[in-house]
């Protein structure tokens, strides 16, 4: 930070905390001090105003975004690259309900994060408050646990619990609310009220709505897997397979998560996948999945459910004989994935998907063989195919570029800078661009299928990996729900390189009315012609590069890194389809 940083300056300048007893504030700020957190990511607003005093005293930083869904998001990267629970703070009311729709992305990317959510006071619920919601009723839905807290005094191990939660077994997003009179309020006794929940972090009995999805889901520990038979029929199940296939889900997709994936299968020659893509077996990034699914005569799931993306289990996508074991911590999920799957289940486990593996590889390391070492590599085979027509696939100078081109020019770029992190969302460029990119660590809207978050994905990636190069694709339709988030990268010196593929409209929802309805159907798709996205960043005191044809991009990737500052690439794509992979053996 130097000398002239406005953070530095209001530092200075800072009035001594307030005198007397500790006010629920304290209690909260205190407990993300004591969990390790230095940085949480907020929109202020009335309701939440004593906590952002409480943290002023702190070392916590506070990442002011520009919208509350923003501040989820950027939570979100951060759970997803340092596997701890990213933190967000909004306001109440609407400011909680802004904040809400980014949770879907999350849960779906099974990524550790806490909100903690204003909320009107205790004392005035009933009677018309201030933005009155009914908050936690809102978020429930879209989040492991939500619920809103009743009194000062527990309010630090109520946020103990809540960053647990968030991490343990199959991680993902907690919701909890905080009303601003008991923010306000001394909490006399609250040391005590808090090395008593320390002791019993239990949330069942609390908060009835988490006891009704399973006491469990505040404990690591299901008992021995060894001892478990469901364990057992798996491993029979993995025996008796010649050609077994692990499927994992999107709490696999981290660098650090995958590389414990490859650990696995280079020990038990059991092919494992990730699976973090709405396109599901047609994703782009995994080449000929669909031949390697149909060949598969057991199918693992490893916190990754049998749904859409596997088309539910259904013949051709899996062989007709072959059989599925699912394992998951998430008990309703689990249940449904057997509901799918039927007669195909061989087994089904309730467990912590790490414990499980570690269990499973333990038990199958003899399958290393020649034999199962060559389907293993098969696997590997089939997911990195492409079409070899792609090779000659470039577009004539001064033509728009294809999405293909841009993409090997971000490959270029991270196989010169390969601790960059990834982030990429959007439609048909996205998956255009994930067909030809392969990085260490990337960052995908993933499962829910929504476009939007990328801009703020890579403020919290840079916050995250402050050393790491970020660089983020993403279509001119995504680019459009955040844009105003390159003010909060300024403004706190987290620089990262937008890369926009811009054909001037939604083009997904366009090529699938060209598909369904035809040409002269099509309509609601279009955006501005030739928008100077990069105008708008530089307007914010960003870098901006425009890109017409493919003979500058990486010249340009190369400035707009070397600025130093926020920057976007604003780059004129063909508008095509999405690759849809046919390969035959």
């Amino acid at each position: 930070m130097s000398a002239s940083d406005p953070r530095q300056a209001g530092a200075a300048t800072r009035a001594a905390p307030p005198a007397g007893p500790a006010r629920g504030a304290d209690l909260v700020a205190g407990a993300l001090v004591d969990a390790g957190v230095t940085r949480v990511f907020a929109l202020s607003g009335n309701h939440l105003m004593p906590l952002f005093d409480a943290l002023v005293d702190s070392p916590i930083e506070i990442v002011h975004v520009r919208h509350e869904a923003a501040a989820v998001h950027m939570a979100d990267a951060w759970g997803r690259l340092t596997g701890e629970a990213g933190v967000a703070m909004v306001t109440g009311g609407p400011g909680h309900a802004n904040a809400v729709g980014a949770f879907y992305t999350a849960l779906a990317a099974d990524s550790p994060l806490v909100l903690l959510s204003g909320h009107a006071p205790l004392s005035e619920l009933g009677r018309g408050a201030f933005q009155e919601m009914a908050q936690a009723d809102l978020a429930r839905p879209l989040v492991k646990a939500a619920w809103c807290a009743q009194s000062a005094q527990s309010l630090g191990g109520e946020v103990e619990r809540a960053l647990g939660l968030a991490r343990a077994q199959r991680p993902g997003p907690v919701s909890l609310s905080l009303p601003s009179d008991l923010l306000e309020s001394p909490a006399h006794g609250a040391e005590r009220a808090r090395r008593a929940d320390a002791r019993n972090p239990s949330l069942a009995g609390q908060h009835p709505d988490l006891a009704a999805r399973g006491p469990a889901l505040a404990s690591r520990d299901h008992g021995s897997l060894a001892d478990d038979p469901r364990l057992a029929q798996c491993l029979a199940a993995l025996e008796q397979a010649r050609r077994p296939l692990l499927v994992a889900g999107p709490a696999f997709a981290p660098a650090r998560a995958r590389a414990r994936l490859a650990q696995f299968s280079d020990r038990t020659a059991i092919p494992a996948l990730v699976m973090e893509s709405p396109r599901g077996v047609n994703d782009p990034a995994l080449g000929a999945l669909a031949e390697a699914l149909g060949l598969a005569d057991l199918v693992v799931l490893l916190a990754k459910p049998l749904d859409f993306t596997l088309r539910f289990g259904g013949s051709p996508t899996l062989a007709p004989g072959a059989r599925v074991a699912a394992i998951d911590a998430d008990e309703a999920s689990l249940a449904r994935s057997a509901r799918v799957a039927g007669a195909r289940l061989a087994a089904g486990l309730r467990a912590d998907p790490w414990r499980a593996l570690d269990a499973i590889e333990a038990a199958s390391r003899a399958r290393a063989t020649d034999a199962n070492r060559a389907w293993r590599d098969e696997v590997a085979r089939l997911a990195a195919w492409r079409p070899p027509q792609w090779a000659a696939l470039a577009s004539a100078p001064g033509q728009a570029l294809h999405p293909l081109e841009l993409g090997r020019a971000v490959q270029r770029w991270i196989d010169r800078n390969p601790d960059t992190v990834f982030v990429c969302d959007g439609g048909e460029v996205g998956q255009w661009t994930q067909a030809a990119v392969h990085a260490g660590e990337r960052l995908i809207n993933g499962v829910a299928g929504a476009i939007g978050a990328a801009i703020p994905l890579a403020i919290g990636a840079r916050a995250a990996r402050p050393g790491a190069p970020v660089l983020a694709v993403m279509g001119d339709g995504t680019f459009g729900f955040h844009m105003a988030e390159f003010d909060t990268a300024l403004r706190h010196g987290l620089p990262f390189v937008a890369v926009v593929g811009n054909d001037s409209r939604w083009n997904a929802e366009y090529q699938i009315q060209l598909r369904e309805y035809g040409a002269g159907r099509a309509h609601g798709c279009e955006l501005a012609p030739g928008t100077r996205y990069e105008k708008v960043v530089e307007a914010l005191g960003g870098h901006g590069e425009y890109v017409e044809d493919g003979a500058g991009l990486d010249a340009a990737i190369e400035r707009a890194f070397a600025s130093g500052r926020p920057a976007c690439v604003n780059v004129r794509v063909a508008s095509v389809a999405a690759p849809v992979m046919k390969h035959a053996s």
